[in-house]
């Protein structure tokens, strides 16, 4: 089974996505926090992770503590078995065009959308890559 990494602090949208990724088939390795999520990461990187490792990571960019999520992406950049997964940057926020550009590039980021999220089609669309470019929804 194919597994995606969620970064979420609002617990709606976190219990939204875990659904989501059920419905797709999807396991879905979830963390409320930047400091939960590079936990794993270095749990990962030290071998004491035995699951299956994801092939994408969606982040919520503001995040409650001190790891935003484009620090979690970039610390997933420097790992040596996650530094090729896929990120997906999300956030409520709306960004001026240098802040999007400048989040992408801390996070390693392949893609930003914005909240609301698209609706499930589209959204499994996006997030199982089968759309590469950038998406923006308002």
């Amino acid at each position: 089974m194919t597994s995606w990494m969620l970064v979420e602090d609002e617990p709606d949208l976190y219990e939204m996505l875990l659904a989501m990724t059920q419905t797709m088939g999807v396991n879905g390795i979830a963390f409320s926090t930047g400091e939960e999520a590079v936990d794993w990461i270095e749990d990962v990187d030290a071998g004491m992770y035995q699951g299956e490792l994801p092939v994408l990571a969606l982040l919520d960019i503001r995040l409650p503590g001190d790891i935003s999520g484009p620090m979690v992406g970039a610390r997933l950049r420097k790992s040596k078995p996650l530094g090729k997964v896929r990120i997906i940057l999300i956030t409520a926020y709306r960004l001026s065009p240098s802040e999007e550009t400048a989040f992408i590039k801390e996070a390693g980021a392949d893609l930003l959308l914005y909240k609301p999220l698209p609706g499930f089609r589209e959204l499994e669309t996006i997030l199982k890559g089968k759309r590469k470019r950038r998406k923006r929804t308002n």
